[in-house]
């Protein structure tokens, strides 16, 4: 019995962290770091230097169904399994230290 409970909250805190906890990044898109795919539904591959509020550098790769705009910002939500989602902010959107790397 206690066993299946034990499972039961492991399993939770999996779910959570896969699903729920999300770090939040900032990188400006430089469109000579694009690699193309021969998928149809994500035919474009990025990996670029991105920036946590604190301006800590990850490298992060992600797929777009599209060319985005050359040297745009973008606010992503990383989760445990990668880019879960993001969107093009402007500059003075970008935290202070995350700036400091762009200026």
């Amino acid at each position: 019995m206690i066993g299946i409970i034990v499972f039961t909250i492991l399993c939770g805190l999996a779910l959570y962290f896969l699903e729920f906890h999300q770090s939040i990044y900032y990188t400006q898109i430089d469109n000579t770091k694009l690699e193309k795919l021969s998928t149809s539904d994500m035919p474009y591959k990025y990996t670029l230097d991105c920036y946590d509020e604190n301006g800590h550098k990850k490298t992060l790769s992600f797929k777009t169904s599209r060319e985005l705009k050359n040297a745009a910002y973008l606010k992503l939500e990383v989760i445990v399994t990668g880019v879960h989602a993001w969107e093009e902010v402007r500059y003075d959107e970008l935290p202070s230290k995350v700036k400091t790397k762009y200026d």
